[in-house]
C-alpha cells in the first residue's frame, strides 16, 4: 500500500512539475540600474558649397626680409701657349684667389667649383689654326656674413681675378618667410573671393582647390631671385616688411654692391563654391 502511495506521489510531482514549466514560473521583479544614455554630439554642419556656381581668384603675397647670406661667382681667366701652360697659370691663381678667401675667414667647405672650360683660341678661323688655350674657371663663395661682400672681391681681386660673374643675395631662414608669404596670400585669396561674391549678391562657401604657383620665391635676379621686382609692386595683395632680429640691419661696409631686401613671394590661386 505504501508503495501504492509513494508511486502516486512521485506521479503528482513530476505532473505538478510538468504544469509549472509548460505555464511559466512567476515573474519576480529585478530592478538594475540602467545607464543614462548620453546626449550625441550632433555633428558640425558642413557649410553650404553649390560646386556649380564657383569664383575664381588669385592672391599674391610678399615677404621683404634682409638677407643674411649671399652667394659670389669669381671667375679666373688665363691663356697660354700650351694646355699645361694655361693650367699651370690658372692653378696658381686660383690657389692665391683661395688662400685670399680663407684669409677672410671664408670656410673651405664654402668655396666650390661652378664652372670650368678649357677652348683652343684661334688666330683664324677659317684654317682652324691654334695659337694657344684659355680657362675658364669660376669659383662659387658662400659668404654666411653679408657685410663682407664688398672687402671679399676687392681681396679675391687684388690676389688674381679678373670676373664677377654674379652676386646673389638670399635668407637662411626661406622655409620660416616662404610659409608666411603662402599664408598671406591665401589669406589674401580669401578676402578678395568674399569681396567679389558680395558684390555680386551672394557668399562664398567652401574651397574646391587651391593651386600655388612657384616659379620663384626670391625675386632679386635670376631663376630663384626674379628680376622684375616693379611686377611684384603691381600684382601684390599683401606686403609685409620683417625686422632683423634685434632691430638692426646687415648693411655692407661702403662698396658698389649694396644688400638691401629681398623679397619672398607667394602666390596662389584658388576656387570657391558660392552658397
Amino acid at each position: 500500500m505504501k508503495q501504492i502511495q509513494t508511486i502516486v506521489n512521485t506521479v503528482l510531482a513530476c505532473m505538478l512539475i510538468f504544469l509549472l514549466m509548460v505555464t511559466g514560473l512567476p515573474a519576480f521583479n529585478v530592478h538594475a540600474d540602467t545607464p543614462t544614455p548620453t546626449p550625441q554630439t550632433q555633428p558640425t554642419q558642413a557649410p553650404i558649397c553649390d560646386k556649380e556656381r564657383t569664383i575664381q581668384v588669385t592672391g599674391t603675397a610678399v615677404v621683404n626680409v634682409a638677407p643674411d647670406r649671399a652667394l659670389v661667382k669669381l671667375g679666373v681667366q688665363t691663356n697660354g701657349r700650351s694646355v699645361k701652360d694655361a693650367q699651370a697659370k690658372n692653378t696658381t691663381t686660383i690657389n692665391k684667389v683661395t688662400f685670399a678667401l680663407k684669409t677672410m675667414g671664408i670656410e673651405a667647405k664654402d668655396i666650390t667649383t661652378n664652372w670650368y672650360t678649357l677652348e683652343p683660341v684661334y688666330d683664324d678661323y677659317e684654317d682652324l689654326h691654334i695659337s694657344g688655350y684659355r680657362i675658364h674657371n669660376v669659383i662659387e663663395v658662400t659668404v654666411r656674413d653679408v657685410k663682407k661682400t664688398n672687402d671679399l672681391i676687392a681681396a679675391a681681386f687684388q690676389a688674381g681675378a679678373n670676373q664677377v660673374i654674379d652676386v646673389e643675395f638670399y635668407t637662411s631662414d626661406l622655409r620660416k618667410y616662404r610659409d608666411q608669404a603662402r599664408e598671406m596670400a591665401m589669406t589674401a585669396a580669401t578676402e578678395k573671393a568674399s569681396a567679389l561674391a558680395q558684390a555680386a549678391g551672394s557668399d562664398t562657401g567652401c574651397v574646391i582647390s587651391i593651386n600655388e604657383n612657384s616659379r620663384s620665391y626670391f625675386n632679386n635676379g635670376g631663376w630663384w631671385y626674379g628680376s622684375n621686382n616693379n611686377q611684384n609692386l603691381w600684382m601684390q595683395n599683401a606686403v609685409q616688411n620683417v625686422q632683423p632680429t634685434g632691430g638692426e640691419t646687415s648693411t655692407l661696409e661702403d662698396g658698389p654692391i649694396s644688400a638691401g631686401q629681398i623679397s619672398i613671394r607667394a602666390e596662389i590661386s584658388a576656387t570657391f563654391g558660392l552658397k
